[in-house]
């Protein structure tokens, strides 16, 4: 069986903004790629703590704007910056991508960035975008491409796989998921959309230096689960095998680390 282990998004929430500004060009693909008019209502699935929702918000005033995600830690750092924002026509609900709690044909717009690979279900949570989504309602979402396209994962899992059980194991496969040619555009077909297009884009995660790369992944916590059940001495020793991976990408400008992933946008 195919290790999906994720990491405990909940515990993660109050660290996950860590990581916000270096998918901080994703979200501007999504919100570039969606024309908003005024009035429109728009959900955000697995808004996380609260991007690109908010941005969205603040950027459209006249339209009013839903952020929905399944791990309550994450909403409540989300409306915690809602309470900062005094934002009037946002909010932020915990919810399941797979059964959203809202009428047929609820939302003029629909977005998602990298969220529908990680649902428990994404054909579900694919078909409750469909459905709440009005006839002629746009959607654009975002998910990660290939293994070898997300790079500092891939790093992360040819050096932790060698190391621990399979059961400890970077949930690469579940995240890549929908990367592949041909799998999100038969997904999106199966949930019932048909005008539909998807393009392979690229982005950069930048450091001045891997020191301040690898300080983040320690901060983040994103992969505490490897690291807690690493050998005991084996910290440094995967510290310096994913450093000789990243001197390929040192440049004079720093650490530039090149990422895609695959942007989808159509209409009902």
């Amino acid at each position: 069986m195919t290790n999906q282990n994720q990491p405990d998004w909940d515990k993660l929430a109050e660290k996950f903004d860590l990581f916000l500004p270096h998918i901080a060009p994703v979200g501007e693909a999504l919100l570039t790629a969606l024309e908003v008019n005024p009035g429109d209502k728009i959900i955000d699935l697995a808004s996380g703590t609260g991007e690109p929702a908010l941005s969205l918000a603040k950027r459209n005033p006249h339209a009013q704007v839903i952020g929905t995600d399944a791990a309550a830690g994450m909403v409540r750092a989300a409306q915690n910056k809602l309470k900062a924002a005094h934002l009037d026509n946002l909010e932020f609900t915990c919810m399941a991508a797979e059964q959203l709690e809202f009428d047929d044909a609820s939302f003029d717009k629909a977005i998602c960035r990298f969220g529908l690979m990680l649902f428990e279900d994404p054909l579900q949570g694919a078909k409750e975008m469909f459905r709440v989504l009005k006839p002629g309602g746009q959607f654009a979402l975002a998910v990660w491409s290939t293994a070898e396209t997300m790079t500092t994962m891939h790093w992360a899992y040819q050096v932790f796989k060698e190391r621990l059980e399979e059961q400890d194991h970077p949930a690469l496969a579940k995240v890549t998921s929908l990367g592949k040619a041909g799998v999100l555009e038969a997904l999106l077909q199966q949930a019932g959309f048909e005008n539909f297009k998807t393009e392979r884009k690229l982005f950069n995660y930048q450091f001045q230096s891997f020191t301040e790369y690898w300080d983040l992944i320690e901060a983040s916590d994103i992969m505490k689960q490897q690291f807690d059940a690493l050998p005991q001495g084996e910290r440094e020793n995967v510290r310096n095998e994913v450093a000789r991976f990243a001197s390929d990408f040192q440049t004079s400008n720093g650490l530039i680390i090149p990422h895609e992933y695959l942007l989808a946008t159509g209409i009902k």
